[in-house]
């Protein structure tokens, strides 16, 4: 379960912030996890409550916004939306594209005390 592994380096992130800005507690962890990141939400949910036990994140509250996939049609020179990995451009069915955005985890703001 990469999940863990995952939550330890969010853990991680979170202690070495907690002493670069001076705070002892972290109420809550706002996540931005791509569709296609690889990561199962759930799990992640599961092992950072477990990895958080003991550290300034104990009890913090995780919130995970998964934005929609976008990537750049070379064909048409577009933005899209995507909805599975290998789907056409919906505006002239080319596949020659270019993921921007989708496969991302990133840690987007922390509430703290």
């Amino acid at each position: 379960m990469h999940e863990m592994a995952l939550s330890e380096s969010i853990i991680g992130i979170l202690e070495t912030e907690a002493v670069r800005n001076n705070f002892a507690r972290v109420k809550k962890v706002f996540l931005e996890i791509g569709p296609f990141s690889g990561v199962e939400v759930e799990a992640l949910r599961f092992s950072f409550e477990v990895v958080a036990r003991g550290t300034i994140a104990e009890n913090a509250d995780l919130e995970i916004e998964t934005p929609e996939a976008q990537a750049h049609c070379f064909v048409c020179d577009t933005y899209i939306h995507l909805k599975n990995r290998y789907d056409a451009c919906p505006r002239c069915g080319g596949h020659q594209l270019h993921m921007t955005s989708g496969e991302e985890m990133k840690i987007k703001e922390l509430e703290v005390e």
